[in-house]
């Protein structure tokens, strides 16, 4: 089989409309746009959420809070997580992320207190909630802030 012997399976592909070329084509003279207004005009149409001089939606409701661009988001894991390490290992983000709790790097871990830890760590973290840090320390463990 040489290159110029492939082809698509068939079927799979079908030629494009082309607007404007005739009306025998059934896509000629307006092209499928109708016949004047803003949006026939060659560059016309309007942005979007635009609502034809109303008041737009986004504009409408109420501003509520604050979002904090700079923020950097925490990524959380249960102890329950933590019973796969061996009893006595040190686990830090990079243990996690070697492990595959966590799949990508992040900029910091806190541990949640969801389910039960039966092994003696020591938990190196950003944050722990306070059921995960009574948890680990009832386990014989230690929850050390980084």
């Amino acid at each position: 089989m040489q290159i110029h012997d492939l082809s698509p399976v068939k079927g799979s592909t079908h030629v494009d409309k082309r607007k404007g070329r005739g009306h025998g084509t059934g896509n000629g003279k307006t092209a499928g746009r109708g016949h004047k207004g803003q949006k026939a005009r060659s560059g016309g149409g309007v942005r979007i959420g635009f609502e034809g001089g109303q008041m737009p939606l986004a504009r409408r409701i109420p501003k509520r809070g604050f979002h904090n661009i700079f923020a950097k988001p925490l990524e959380s894991v249960n102890v329950s997580a933590l019973n796969q390490f061996e009893d006595g290992a040190v686990v830090d983000a990079q243990a996690l992320l070697e492990s595959r709790v966590l799949s990508k790097c992040v900029y910091g871990v806190k541990i949640l207190g969801n389910g039960e830890i039966t092994k003696k760590l020591t938990v190196k973290a950003n944050a722990f909630s306070e059921s995960a840090k009574a948890k680990i320390e009832a386990a014989g463990g230690k929850a050390e802030v980084v």
